[in-house]
């Protein structure tokens, strides 16, 4: 145990300085020791993910030795033999994931201190110096260990309070991916709404007197960490530190790589056009349509359709919209001679396709192909529900079915029937950047569902996030579900909010940002069955590069 660099490292918390660090996951020890001659505060080696086996971990641990580099060991689960052994082989101290209450907390401390304080018994390892220092290393131990908790689960969130009222805890780590997933947005970095809660736990946390830990998620998150009173800040982890380097080097030679869940590289776009081909020149011009604005049909009693965009705005083969349900309302069976996709925005509710029920959570989509009978209702008799509704045609019809379907309860994470409905459940979709700072989601297109007229789905846009100046070859609506979004069609600025929704006219110049400090939403959909956008040079999105003046 190296309490001269433990006692540096408490020196700094409790001058309210941040130390920042490194997350170790592979196996090289040149790693670390890289990481300890550039000066890090600390390293945490990761044994719950990955790979590493003791004989590497421990190899990491030397790559410490002499040094003021702090080495913590993240063990696998909150296991009084793991943290043994983590703290026998020499590490400084544990990080323990998942922890959820101050009972767990008070259970890791005493895991990581000797008797009396703790149940930790004395063995004759690399701490002790192979049992040669039993009476230094004992007498020194429990002051020093440092105990940190991740948490990454929104069960955590009434217990904070309690947790930092136990003794022997002094920074607490947080997890935003993991809570993001708990609270059902699996594979975001922080979901809509995480961010605020992580936030709010910290300054929790702080008032009580101890500091809080994440890792940053690039160099100008590190900045923003540290102003919002983090303090143990990781610089980001070792994998994604090297890959971040080559992507920057690939990106300065001309290539835009991403990777996907197999691994395989994907084949880079091709540059930006100058201009958009001139046989794309728009016939019309983009229409923002605020809700409350839009064309309003009641279809049933107790259901409301608002059209934002559609034929009244000179939208082609794409109408989009609200669709609200009061308490207890149905919507009766019918059908479309085109594809519909519906969304759940707020609410509970069930739509049903020939019979087939299922329950929607929010932002779960289900798509219908044309033909399908199907039918939609509010579960609540208290509260209403709204959907986001997309057709594949400017000339919405519908005819009403009074055939019999038998009912059958589909399971809750049923994804549809393959042939025909597709579900797409919101926590689980897979997501892919679109942009920088983006996460998108394709609920449907041609590839996903063979003999569809139309494409959309989801796009998060974290701080900054934006997409490059483009055009389609048909028509598109963008519904903005939450936080504020700035539009930008050749040079032209709109602000949207609040479910305000854009039509970009086949062949517009645009893009969308998010110039706010917090995330915002959109579903979009596009009047052609591929997602394709065609990338130009920024300069067609601004005024004095209009290439249709």
């Amino acid at each position: 145990m190296k309490t001269s660099a433990l006692r540096a490292f408490r020196r700094k918390l409790a001058a309210n300085t941040p130390v920042y660090g490194l997350w170790v996951t592979l196996e090289s020890p040149s790693i670390t020791e890289m990481a300890v001659a550039l000066g890090v505060d600390w390293v945490v080696i990761d044994a719950e993910h990955g790979h590493l086996d003791w004989k590497e971990i421990v190899e990491h641990l030397r790559a410490t030795v002499r040094s003021d580099t702090v080495a913590l060991v993240r063990v696998a689960q909150l296991d009084a033999s793991l943290i043994k052994r983590a703290l026998d082989i020499g590490a400084d101290g544990v990080v323990i994931p998942w922890v959820e209450s101050a009972q767990q907390l008070r259970q890791a401390v005493s895991y990581a201190r000797y008797s009396p304080e703790g149940i930790r018994g004395i063995g004759a390892e690399r701490a002790t110096c192979w049992g040669q220092c039993f009476v230094e290393h004992t007498a020194e131990a429990n002051e020093n260990v440092l105990v940190v908790p991740i948490i990454e689960t929104i069960r955590t969130v009434p217990q904070v309070p309690l947790m930092t009222q136990v003794d022997g805890v002094e920074v607490f780590f947080f997890g935003p991916a993991d809570f993001s997933a708990t609270a059902g947005f699996r594979g975001q970095w922080e979901g809509p709404g995480v961010a605020d809660q992580i936030l709010s736990m910290k300054d929790a946390i702080r008032k009580a007197g101890k500091h809080c830990g994440l890792i940053a998620s690039s160099e100008a998150d590190l900045g923003a960490r540290n102003q919002q009173g983090f303090r143990m800040i990781g610089l980001g982890i070792d994998a994604g530190l090297l890959i971040r380097s080559l992507r920057s080097s690939l990106e300065a030679v001309q290539r835009s790589p991403r990777m996907t869940a197999a691994m395989q590289p994907v084949t880079s776009p091709p540059p930006p056009l100058e201009r958009p081909p001139e046989s794309m020149r728009p016939d019309r011009p983009e229409v923002m349509n605020a809700v409350g604005s839009g064309q309003r049909v009641e279809l049933t009693p107790g259901v409301t359709f608002e059209c934002l965009v559609g034929k009244h705005n000179q939208a082609k083969d794409l109408t989009t919209g609200w669709v609200s349900f009061d308490p207890d309302a149905t919507l009766p069976y019918h059908t479309h001679p085109f594809t519909e996709s519906i969304t759940l925005l707020g609410g509970s509710a069930s739509v049903e396709v020939e019979g087939r029920k299922y329950i929607l959570g929010r932002m779960d989509n289900i798509v219908i192909p044309k033909g399908l009978a199907h039918t939609a209702r509010n579960l609540s008799s208290r509260e209403p529900a709204v959907f986001q509704v997309s057709l594949a045609s400017d000339n919405p019809v519908r005819t009403l079915v009074t055939q019999f379907f038998p009912r059958r309860a589909m399971p809750a994470d049923s994804t549809g029937v393959p042939g025909a409905e597709r579900v797409n459940r919101f926590a689980t979709a897979p997501r892919f950047a679109a942009g920088p700072n983006t996460q998108f989601i394709d609920f449907f297109n041609e590839k996903l569902i063979p003999g569809i007229e139309m494409s959309g789905g989801y796009g998060l846009f974290t701080p900054g996030g934006r997409l490059p100046a483009h055009v389609h070859d048909f028509d598109e609506s963008i519904c903005i579900i939450s936080g504020d979004a700035t539009c930008v069609v050749e040079g032209r600025r709109y602000a949207m909010r609040d479910g305000a929704t854009a039509l970009q006219p086949r062949g517009r110049v645009h893009y969308f940002i998010n110039e706010t400090d917090t995330t915002m939403e959109m579903l979009w959909v596009y009047a052609g069955p591929v997602p394709e956008r065609i990338i130009v040079d920024e300069r067609c999105a601004t005024e004095e590069g209009n290439p249709w003046r």
